[in-house]
């Protein structure tokens, strides 16, 4: 494995757990910024936002996991993406009272590394509506 892969490797792993940006800025540049076309995450625009954001998804959807499906290094243009399909119960909190639903949604991480290997950008490409229908929280 190159660097950056194995870098966005680690970064992944710790925010899909949940570990938030105390533990995932390591990784990053500490402006990284952030960008998805999903509605709850419009207001997001760095990656420390987005870590944060994670982190709290965690403490509602207390059962998650993750599967990873793909994970390719474009060392051409200095980018790893990853894709994985996310899955939890809407157990605790959230926008709602616990729906008892369960969401199992797809989803890609393009993380853009600058010339030190550390990521400088994520998109995350994911179809959000379908998710939140799932939760039963739209």
């Amino acid at each position: 494995m190159t660097a950056i892969t194995d870098t966005a490797h680690a970064f992944f792993e710790a925010c899909e757990a949940g570990k938030g940006w105390s533990v995932c800025q390591v990784y990053c540049t500490p402006d990284a910024t952030f960008a998805a076309q999903a509605e709850p995450l419009a207001d997001v625009t760095t990656l420390q936002q987005y870590a944060d954001w994670m982190q709290g998804l965690m403490q509602v959807l207390t059962d998650a996991t993750y599967q990873v499906k793909s994970f390719a290094t474009d060392a051409a243009r200095n980018n790893v993406c990853a894709y994985g399909v996310f899955t939890g119960t809407h157990l605790a909190g959230g926008p709602c009272p616990p729906t008892g639903k369960t969401v199992s949604t797809d989803y890609v991480y393009v993380m853009q590394f600058n010339d030190a290997g550390r990521i400088a950008h994520m998109t995350k490409i994911w179809h959000s509506g379908l998710a939140l229908q799932a939760l039963d929280w739209a």
